[in-house]
């Protein structure tokens, strides 16, 4: 296992006091319980602003309550994971989490911690065709919508969650109807603005964004001909990894993609015939996955196979880095802003989960602010939307909740 960052420790904070073994959850038993030792702190730090005065009120017993870490150990290993939107106490550290078994029959499951137990519990678990490449919850925070989850795979599917937990099947999105074949689906967002909308990438070069309510693609970026599609464009020249909805102008019509040809470009659903190429890997290595900036939407991050750097790009600057996160000791595999700041970014290193600041941009940052180090390798990182102060991590068969 690799160490944590060599950064200084804060002075002695009486909310947080380090993670010994009583500071983890975990939902297997006592004798199973791994030692966590200090080198796993989170190294806290001033510049991510905390609500002090709600602090102040808690009781003691609350205090001693709270914990730094919360751990779901699955029954099968773990790729990709979602937060729920849903800001009701009673949605309160809800996830769902896709496993990924080298075979046809996988399973999502939701899983939500019983603050009270202290503990994880699956409340529904459900069949899935193939691993999920991404799960993603419907962007409701008022719950004014069906309580809806999107998975890619070999196809768009929409899940609905029932009020007695269970999960039915409502959707199947398929564009290629003329052959029993389709091009595998490797991620999708989830319009923030308009819940109607949701974009997928696939290995065939193209991006999709599909009308939920027709079930039809109302745009896709593609050489082919389609009868059913208003516009084509071209897109990527090889397969397309990763797709995100912009929070730029409404926060409707803009977003971005990356893919195997080495380069971020920027589609506008209301000028369908151009895209701007945002960015280009110096060497075209594929790009894997990108991120946008919640509050700064001008703002990006991305990042390619096989690197020990994050990409941080200003659209109002193509191709011309504004900023690089480097660790030089694992590949990148993760990246998450946060939703209430504009200058805070979570990554994954190998084993380690970072969060950084970016305020001093465009001066070099040399060092995150807050390091972890986890048990195994970083698959996916996430920044929770309505609980600001919990990222989650997937390692192996283990979801992992992190308090900054």
């Amino acid at each position: 296992m690799q160490k944590s960052l060599d950064i200084p420790t804060p002075p002695i904070d009486p909310y947080h006091n380090g993670f010994d073994n009583e500071e983890v959850v975990r939902n297997t038993s006592e004798s199973n319980k791994d030692t966590i030792s200090p080198k796993h702190n989170y190294y806290l730090s001033q510049s991510i602003n905390r609500n002090r005065q709600t602090e102040e009120q808690c009781t003691n017993s609350d205090v001693i309550k709270r914990k730094e870490i919360y751990t779901y150990t699955a029954p099968f290993n773990l790729y990709s994971a979602g937060w729920s939107f849903r800001s009701e106490s009673s949605y309160r550290f809800r996830l769902a989490v896709a496993s990924f078994i080298e075979e046809y029959n996988n399973k999502v499951q939701i899983v939500q911690l019983n603050e009270d137990a202290q503990q994880f519990y699956a409340t529904a678990t459900f069949d899935h065709p193939y691993p999920a490449t991404k799960v993603i919850w419907i962007p409701d925070t008022k719950s004014t919508h069906r309580d809806l989850i999107a998975t890619t795979g070999d196809y768009l599917r929409i899940w609905c969650v029932n009020k007695d937990n269970s999960v039915s099947l409502e959707l199947l999105m398929n564009n290629n109807r003329s052959s029993e074949y389709c091009a595998p689906l490797t991620s999708c967002d989830w319009n923030e603005v308009d819940f109607s909308l949701i974009g997928t990438s696939s290995i065939d070069t193209t991006c999709t964004i599909w009308q939920v309510e027709t079930q039809q693609p109302i745009f896709k970026t593609t050489q082919s001909q389609e009868s059913h599609v208003k516009t084509q464009l071209i897109a990527h020249d090889q397969e397309v990894y990763d797709i995100s909805f912009s929070r730029l102008g409404s926060g409707r019509d803009i977003f971005g993609s990356v893919g195997a040809d080495g380069s971020l470009r920027m589609f506008d659903l209301r000028h369908m015939e151009y895209s701007t190429i945002v960015y280009e890997d110096p060497y075209r290595t594929p790009l894997l996955r990108l991120s946008w900036n919640k509050q700064d939407p001008n703002y990006l991050a991305t990042f390619s196979k096989d690197c020990y750097y994050v990409t941080i790009l200003d659209v109002r600057v193509p191709s011309i880095p504004v900023a690089k996160l480097e660790n030089n000791k694992s590949y990148i595999n993760g990246i998450s802003w946060a939703p209430h700041s504009s200058c805070h970014l979570s990554t994954g290193f190998g084993v380690q989960a970072l969060i950084w600041d970016i305020h001093q941009m465009p001066k070099p940052i040399e060092d995150p602010i807050l390091a972890y180090a986890a048990d195994g390798m970083i698959e996916q990182i996430h920044w929770s939307a309505s609980m600001t102060d919990w990222i989650s991590i997937c390692y192996d068969n283990n979801l992992q909740l992190l308090r900054v």
